[in-house]
């Protein structure tokens, strides 16, 4: 876009491994095309705080191999609100922003679709997120990530999970997805996953139970979907009421999922979506998603990202099944 000269980046919501690495990928991108770079920090809380600074390639030097990210996040209340986002668009003015890139999650991206919106801005966003479930990309920055550090975690439960002969229900994250427990599950030989896209019922659990446990193992691994009401405690309870002769023990590993260096996938998909969305902004694209969709660069309209189900591949509980046996 011709009018635009000024480029504005940020993360929001949850950090996720690969978000220095799209930070980078925007700076240096834009820094090549001709834009100038304002590095925005704390998320939307920055953008209204006016915590906003010149970026060069020197910001981004030595970043693409760190986990977490060097601008910060934040989850803004202040935004949503008018006098926020009122307070956020002057802010950017004031610094000559004419674009803005917003990498994060569901939450973070409806932010932007909303302030693009408002004021008539050009918002481009980057899908990072641990949870894979922004519609319209075949991953997420940070996801690769996440399930390969529950895979090594649930590869060290396994050792004493059968040394001491118990059942360990392991409690991941994903939000309102079941991405990360069932390719977990699967890639760690967990006996079973339990996820939003697959409830699981009393009598699901007792078939598990049955053909898991009494006919051919005397450990086992349930991966569970993070859920305020049926969380890996909720069913761990479960068992040792309508099985009390079996050793059950919770592992929730929480925010180490969210930590450690990125990625090589992460790492490729963070830079080629932060080109992206230098690109689209050239383009004179506004309010999408970058995505990688069959290994090529898609632009998603933000509506569609945000609202949009990502569909779920049932398949891949059968894979479970048959492999748990």
């Amino acid at each position: 876009m011709a009018s635009v000269k000024t480029i504005g980046v940020l993360t929001s919501g949850g950090d996720a491994p690969g978000m220095n690495a799209a930070i980078r990928a925007v700076t240096r991108a834009g820094i090549c095309n001709g834009f100038k770079i304002k590095g925005i920090y704390r998320g939307y809380d920055g953008l209204i705080d006016n915590e906003i600074v010149d970026f060069t390639t020197e910001n981004v030097s030595g970043i693409i191999m760190s986990g977490g990210t060097i601008l910060k996040t934040s989850r803004s209340k202040a935004f949503m609100t008018p006098e926020g986002r009122k307070k956020a668009y002057d802010n950017m003015k004031e610094h000559g922003i004419d674009a803005l890139v917003v990498i994060g999650g569901n939450g973070s991206l409806t932010g932007a679709m909303n302030f693009a919106q408002e004021y008539d801005i050009c918002c481009v966003g980057l899908p990072g997120t641990i949870d894979n479930d922004l519609y319209g990309t075949d991953s997420t920055i940070g996801y690769d990530t996440t399930l390969n550090t529950i895979v090594e975690c649930v590869d060290r439960i396994r050792d004493t999970a059968q040394s001491h002969e118990r059942i360990f229900f392991v409690e991941v994250m994903g939000r309102d997805a079941g991405f990360l427990a069932q390719n977990s599950a699967i890639a760690s030989g967990a006996e079973a996953a339990i996820i939003p896209e697959d409830s699981t019922d009393v009598d699901q659990l007792a078939r598990f139970m049955e053909r898991g446990i009494r006919k051919s193992k005397k450990s086992c691994i349930v991966i569970v979907s993070e859920s305020p009401k049926c969380g890996a405690m909720f069913y761990a309870n479960r068992v040792k009421t309508e099985f009390p002769g079996y050793d059950v023990r919770v592992s929730i590993l929480g925010h180490l999922q969210r930590g450690g260096r990125p990625s090589a996938h992460d790492r490729i998909l963070a830079s080629r979506t932060g080109v992206g969305a230098v690109e689209a902004i050239m383009q004179g694209q506004r309010n999408i998603m970058v995505g990688v969709r069959n290994n090529e660069i898609i632009y998603v309209p933000l509506s569609e990202a945000i609202r949009s189900d990502k569909p779920f591949d049932r398949k891949l509980i059968k894979v479970l099944d048959e492999l748990s046996i």
